[in-house]
């Protein structure tokens, strides 16, 4: 009886059309590394890293120099001031949150250039690097921060 490996019932692709979809995936995304990098050495021309949960999140735990944009509250009007020559870079709570998507398909689709950070905050903070806090936030620090708040 041979049995063939579940891992290959669909076959690989050739190693061209492989490459150039891991070239679009990597298109879209920005790994927690390269983005520390970015911060720590100033290098952040061309981009704007953006949070997309609600402003309750934002002001428990952010990354530094992130803005607040709720996926939520996104509109034509409330992104009208965004400088449209810059990449957008969405993060939201974990991979287990779909904010960080939901609010780069609006600014896709509103005509921004947009990737997604992998990981969320939580991933971010498990890797060990700094947060941002609202003062307030940073008083109470053994208040538990909100769920997802997306």
């Amino acid at each position: 009886m041979t049995t063939e490996p579940r891992a290959l019932t669909f076959p690989a692709l050739d190693s061209a059309t492989a490459a150039a979809h891991l070239r679009a995936e990597l298109a879209l995304e920005v790994d927690l590394d390269d983005l520390v990098r970015d911060l720590t050495s100033g290098a952040q021309q061309g981009y704007v890293v953006v949070e997309t949960r609600a402003p309750e999140a934002f002001a428990t735990a952010r990354i530094p120099g992130a803005i607040n944009l709720p996926y939520r509250d996104m509109t034509a009007e409330s992104v009208s001031g965004l400088d449209r020559e810059l990449v957008y870079i969405c993060y939201c709570e974990s991979i287990h949150c779909n904010a960080a998507t939901k609010g780069a398909l609006k600014l896709a689709e509103l005509g921004f250039k947009v990737k997604r950070l992998s990981g969320g905050i939580t991933a971010w903070q498990a890797a060990g690097y700094p947060v941002e806090r609202d003062a307030l936030a940073s008083a109470h620090t053994s208040a538990p921060a909100p769920r997802c708040a997306c």
